[in-house]
This record gives C-alpha cells, sequence and structure tokens, in this order.
C-alpha cells in the first residue's frame, strides 16, 4: 500500500463513521479493479479483517474440517490415485493439515501434463476428483482452453482454479480462504487476484477416481 494511502486510511480509522470508513478507504486502497461490488467486499476484508469472498464462491464453516474417523475425513485417501501421486503425500496433505501444501511444482513432476493433454483431446475437459470420496471437485478447463490452465499453474506453482470451473456441490471456501471438500478434504486456499477468485490446488488432493473406481 502506497504511504499516503496507508495515512488516510489511518486518519479515517479515527474519525469516521463506519459508512465514511468504508467509503474514503475504499478509495484509497489500490485494489485492482473488477467489478464494484468484488472490489468493495475484498476491501471490507482488508479493513475489518473477515473474509467473505464474492459470488459464486460458496462459504463454510470450521464445524467441516472438524476431527473425524481419519483426520478431518472418514476415511483414507484412495489407493489408487491418478497421474501417479504420492498416497503418503496425498494422506497426509488431505487428512492431517490444514496449511501445508505439496511443493511447488509438484504436479509438473507427475503424468498429469501428458494425461491431462489427452483427456482434454477426448472430451474438451478434464475432471479432477476428491482423492478421499472420489467425487467431483474441478471441470477445467472452462471459458479458456488448455494451455491458458496450464500457463497459469504454472505461473503460480499449483493447478490454479477459477469460479466456473468448481463444482460448488461439492467445495466450500472457509473464512480464512482454506478450500476444503464438503467431506473434510484439505484442497487448497482460494488467492484472489484481478481476475476474481483464484484456487491454488494441491494436485493430490484432486487425484482421486470417482466412487474410488
Amino acid at each position: 500500500m502506497a504511504r499516503h494511502s496507508f495515512f488516510l486510511l489511518a486518519s479515517t480509522l479515527s474519525s469516521a463513521s463506519t459508512s465514511t470508513l468504508f467509503t474514503t478507504a475504499f478509495s484509497a486502497l489500490p485494489v485492482p479493479v473488477r467489478s464494484n461490488n468484488f472490489n468493495k467486499l475484498i476491501t471490507r476484508n482488508m479493513i475489518f479483517g473477515k473474509k467473505e469472498f464474492p459470488a459464486p464462491c460458496v462459504m463454510g464453516d470450521e464445524s467441516i474440517m472438524s476431527p473425524k474417523a481419519h483426520g478431518t475425513s472418514e476415511t483414507p485417501v484412495q489407493k489408487n490415485l491418478r497421474w501417479n501421486c504420492d498416497y503418503d503425500t496425498a494422506d497426509r496433505i488431505c487428512n492431517f493439515n490444514r496449511h501445508y501444501a505439496e511443493y511447488a511444482g509438484y504436479w509438473t513432476t507427475t503424468t498429469f501434463v501428458e494425461e491431462a493433454r489427452k483427456e482434454y483431446e477426448e472430451k474438451g475437459e478434464i475432471m479432477f476428483y476428491d482423492s478421499n470420496t472420489g467425487k467431483p471437485l474441478f471441470v477445467a478447463p472452462k471459458g479458456r482452453d488448455l494451455n491458458s490452465f496450464l500457463k497459469e499453474s504454472q505461473s503460480h506453482g499449483w493447478p490454479s482454479f477459477r469460479d466456473e470451473e468448481v463444482v460448488w456441490e461439492n467445495v466450500r471456501c472457509l473464512s480464512n480462504g482454506e478450500a476444503v471438500s464438503v467431506d473434510g478434504t484439505h484442497l487448497g486456499h482460494n488467492l484472489p487476484d484481478g481476475k476474481g477468485n483464484r484456487y491454488c490446488i494441491n494436485l493430490v488432493s484432486v487425484a482421486g477416481r470417482p466412487d474410488g473406481a
């Protein structure tokens, strides 16, 4: 944040009403332009410390990640994960972890890119399933081609999805930005940018097979 923006925000906090605070601080913060509602929501999060991500993101509560039979899930990850993803890494990240991730670029060391290209050529999209339950979590690419999806994922270090690529029936975003499945699988985090919500997801968390097939 630029120095003049910081001082403007600080003086506003000490003297303005809530409505004036929001309006003035919003004009001071260098938030990327996407839509007025999106900018207002992100700015409110920055000011008040509460994260509420704009629709179509579906928010969930902390109870989703409560202790269960196997960490935060009822079951361990599937034994035959796709793309040669490592079982132990997947089980640790999916079920016994809330903050950490596979190392950046891990997905490029698997067979994902090669197999994804084949699936994309055959079906025009790639399905990503919960590594624990086999439920569909993401469908990509949508609104872009495969090369664009891979380029963005390469840039950030992890498979990166947009709102329209999320199966919201089975995915939730917590107030701390953590992306999880409705069954308690840790997936990654929502890290919005100038284009909107961006979900940086561990490949080992979405390498399941449909219904455990």
